[in-house]
């Protein structure tokens, strides 16, 4: 008798939790990826089997004349949004029912995560979005340009300095050690050198808070998603203690230092002492901006809300996750195609030549930002590669998609639903961007850029929630590689793999193997 009642509640547990859930979407008349597909492909992730790109890619195109399709992460409903119309009513006209991130870390538990931009949700978002936007217009970005310029030069000496023919690098591991440091100066308002002192405390710590790769902290991401209830009560944190006393202590004497003393240094920390004081220059008149993947700011108004150390630490940690992982992705991919397709490599080496001759060998803001072809070599690394290959929403509060299609009903969002915006499928969609295997950066010259479908080019996102740090983070880029490309040749080496193999990983856009090149000098 006790063992027919244990077996029959333990079926229906398991249908309730597992089963169930996974008739969601078809119950509302939208088509789904079949329910066997659904499990088995979260754990196919979890052993990952195959690239992420790959996987968005495709679910994109197995529904091609669809707008939306619904999906499940394990037994959470989410609905993919393909088409561009629908994405820009989402992100921008219906915004308002649409405000937050999913959230994976409570605030309380964790609050260097839950108190950044990114992670915070509803009112409090609103307060600090306007607050934290003006450290990041053009004119605060053309302020930190000699810091990010410093940094550059420091990189290029370093490789310069071996007095070799060509140097072998694994690019990554280099990138992430130039936004490392960029991010030190620009962001915390320290100067650290990670190419000749690898072991800095500055650069273990920031490795240490942002390795996503871990399997520890994908468990972690994974866990959140299957019970929030369980994470909680594990009270397992993003940041590990020692991390969040190392930032916490930096920002705190730092401030502590420069408010005692005077100091006055243009990095965030700055600016952002600057913002809780209410002090908020804003003089954009003039300033060229940092090029076309640059995404604009909407206007919130001019709530705002007063600053905490804690709060400015937050901010200042979040950068990492865009700087020394993203940032440096990108940056590597940026590399790949330029040894891919030397000729791309020679034209761009020609503009950076042009621009240096312009300057009188010393680059400026205004000269960097200006150079066309930079822009659409970047612009294209950005549509084929991008730092995001997707991006969510929160629906927050009811919202109905209205039939469009002959085939379509009204779909009934309830609160708490989420959303997704596939960046690598649109951005791969031949009816968007022809043969889009193929680098090009004609795509984005004068007269093609204005031909580029409204919201199918979403690198930084769109709306009031894209990323703050666009201009930042391009930047940041481009001075790099115009330091790079005047001095050396970027090729192949013997471990380099061309094509690229995408790595089989649940988070982050990656090549099997790493990127490894070669920086030859150039004879001058």
């Amino acid at each position: 008798m006790w063992t027919i009642l244990l077996v029959t509640t333990l079926m229906m547990l398991i249908y309730y939790y597992t089963i169930k859930p996974l008739y969601f979407w078809k119950n509302r008349g939208v088509k789904q990826e079949p329910m066997l597909t659904a499990y088995f492909y979260n754990l196919f992730s979890i052993f990952q089997r195959k690239s992420p790109a790959h996987v968005i890619e495709n679910w994109y195109n197995s529904y091609p004349d669809l707008r939306y399709i619904g999906l499940y992460q394990f037994n959470v409903p989410v609905l993919m949004v393909k088409d561009t119309e629908l994405v820009k009513l989402m992100t921008i006209k219906d915004f308002d029912h649409f405000t937050d991130h999913r959230t994976f870390v409570p605030a309380d538990l964790d609050p260097l995560w839950g108190k950044n931009l990114f992670a915070l949700t509803g009112t409090e978002w609103r307060q600090m979005r306007p607050t934290l936007s003006p450290s990041f217009t053009s004119s605060k970005m053309k302020g930190m340009f000699f810091l990010m310029k410093d940094c550059a030069e420091t990189f290029v000496r370093h490789f310069l300095d071996k007095n070799e023919d060509v140097v072998t690098v694994e690019i990554k591991d280099v990138m992430t050690r130039y936004c490392n440091d960029v991010i030190a100066t620009t962001s915390f308002g320290i100067e650290v050198n990670s190419l000749d002192q690898p072991d800095n405390e500055f650069y273990r710590m920031g490795k240490k808070a942002t390795d996503l790769r871990s399997f520890s902290k994908q468990m972690r991401f994974i866990g959140y998603i299957l019970s929030p209830t369980i994470y909680r009560f594990l009270g397992l944190k993003l940041f590990e203690d020692d991390v969040g006393t190392f930032f916490r202590s930096l920002v705190d004497d730092t401030i502590k230092i420069r408010e005692e003393k005077g100091i006055v240094r243009h990095d965030m920390i700055h600016l952002l002492m600057e913002a809780r004081k209410g002090i908020q220059e804003n003089d954009e008149k003039g300033i060229a901006d940092t090029g076309f993947a640059t995404v604009e700011e909407a206007n919130l108004g001019k709530i705002s809300r007063e600053l905490t150390n804690e709060d400015i630490t937050a901010q200042a940690l979040v950068f990492f996750f865009a700087g020394f992982d993203s940032v440096s992705n990108m940056m590597c991919f940026l590399a790949y195609e330029l040894v891919a397709n030397p000729e791309i490599q020679d034209k761009l080496r020609e503009e950076i030549s042009e621009t240096l001759e312009i300057c009188k060998g010393k680059l400026t803001y205004e000269a960097l930002v200006n150079m066309k072809y930079m822009d659409m070599v970047v612009s294209e690394v950005l549509r084929k590669w991008p730092i995001n290959m997707a991006t969510d929403r929160v629906c927050t509060k009811p919202y109905t998609i209205e039939p469009v299609l002959p085939d379509e009903r009204p779909v009934h969002l309830e609160k708490g639903t989420y959303v997704f915006f596939p960046q690598y499928g649109i951005q791969h969609d031949p009816e968007l961007y022809p043969d889009p295997e193929r680098f090009d950066p004609e795509r984005f010259n004068d007269e093609n850029k204005a031909k580029i479908k409204p919201c199918s080019y979403l690198p930084f996102g769109l709306g009031p929630r894209n990323c703050i740090g666009s201009r930042f983070a391009l930047l940041e880029v481009k001075i790099l590689f115009f330091y790079i490309l005047a001095n050396f040749d970027i090729v192949p080496v013997e471990k380099s793999t061309i094509p690229i193999v995408l790595a089989k990983s649940m988070f982050y856009l990656g090549s099997e193997g790493g990127f490894w090149f070669g920086l030859k000098r150039r004879q001058k």
